[in-house]
């Protein structure tokens, strides 16, 4: 089975295609392992970056208005990171629908069994608990990522190591696509991966997530940044200040890792952990200082932001405008090479 490419850096010529499902706001986890890239990359790119809508229904079956209220949650997180809808394409994935009937062709590229296979989808089922349970419109969450990328002429994808399955699902159909109508009419694409590894949730048992309650959200209060690093894991065997204390597995050490301005100062501490004379605390300490100095001003513009929702929904909408053009381009290709235009 061929894997995807990857890239450590990208050239100046690749689409970038992202985005997130929108089924809550972003916690940190979103902002180590997408936010980061997608900030650097708009300075280079106009990338695209979809707030997922259609696919967040299979996660709400049934409760419209949380996706409808997510995809504003979302966009205020963007926007308040750094977001700049005129260097980034901010869109709405169901004011593009060129995306679903993209979809619907390239479903009959991919077998149920394929699918199934997917183990990017496998290891989401097993999260979520449910196996034949799940809605379908879930099990082909890969066809609709796929419509999604190549509507949108991608070909750099920011992708944690987990999504590399995505990747080339989203290839093998696109070459069988292309094999059907005789011409390379869509593109393959590339994962670009994150240099930082996944952000553990603060309980240390798993990834950081809002539906395991242990994530430190975007949007969080200084009390909540507080409460949230006292209750972080460090070593269970540390007993007392003068004992040796253990870094690996540490998440407090991994949060130092990825969020302190100080890497040395970082060093500095580990080291005397490990030696022993320094108690949990004083690492906490310097972490919430940390987190709190990032948070604030995000959870400001966001607050200030959240002020003119019509100005964010007017901003969604002109990127999904923009977004639509390219989407109907592409189209156009597909329905002319697939001799679907009868009159």
């Amino acid at each position: 089975m061929s894997q995807p490419s990857t890239h450590s850096s990208p050239s100046a010529a690749s689409i970038v295609v992202t985005g997130d499902r929108t089924t809550g706001p972003l916690h940190l986890g979103h902002y180590v392992g997408s936010l980061q890239t997608r900030l650097s990359l708009q300075e280079t790119h106009q990338p695209f970056i979809l707030l997922a809508d259609t696919q967040a229904l299979a996660d709400h079956q049934g409760d419209y208005r949380a996706v409808r209220q997510s995809v504003i949650d979302v966009a205020l997180d963007y926007l308040a990171v750094g977001i700049d809808p005129k260097k980034s394409t901010i869109l709405i994935q169901s004011m593009v629908p060129e995306l679903a009937e993209l979809s619907f062709y390239l479903m009959n590229l991919v077998s149920i069994a394929r699918l199934e296979r997917n183990p990017t989808v496998k290891s989401e089922l097993k999260a979520k608990g449910q196996d034949r349970n799940v809605a379908a419109g879930f099990l082909t969450y890969p066809v609709s990522q796929a419509a999604d990328i190549t509507a949108l002429r991608g070909t750099l994808i920011p992708v944690g190591a987990d999504q590399l399955p995505m990747i080339e699902q989203t290839n093998e159909i696109v070459r069988r696509f292309n094999r059907m109508v005789g011409e390379d009419i869509l593109s393959e694409c590339s994962a670009l991966l994150s240099d930082t590894s996944r952000l553990p949730g603060i309980d240390g048992k798993k990834k950081m997530s809002r539906a395991a309650g242990n994530h430190i959200a975007l949007s969080a209060s200084a009390d909540e940044i507080h409460q949230a690093v006292n209750n972080m894991y460090t070593d269970a065997q540390h007993l007392t200040i003068a004992s040796p204390g253990q870094v690996a597995g540490n998440v407090v050490f991994r949060f130092l890792d990825a969020f302190d301005v100080d890497p040395l100062h970082v060093a500095q501490l580990k080291a005397q952990y490990q030696h022993g004379g320094l108690a949990d605390q004083v690492i906490k300490t310097r972490l919430d200082e940390q987190l709190q100095a990032l948070i604030a001003p995000i959870r400001e513009r966001r607050a200030q932001l959240a002020k003119d929702p019509d100005a964010v929904l007017s901003m969604l909408l002109c990127g999904s405008a923009k977004a639509r053009q390219t989407a109907a381009l592409t189209l156009h290709k597909v329905k002319t090479a697939m001799g679907m235009y009868y009159f």
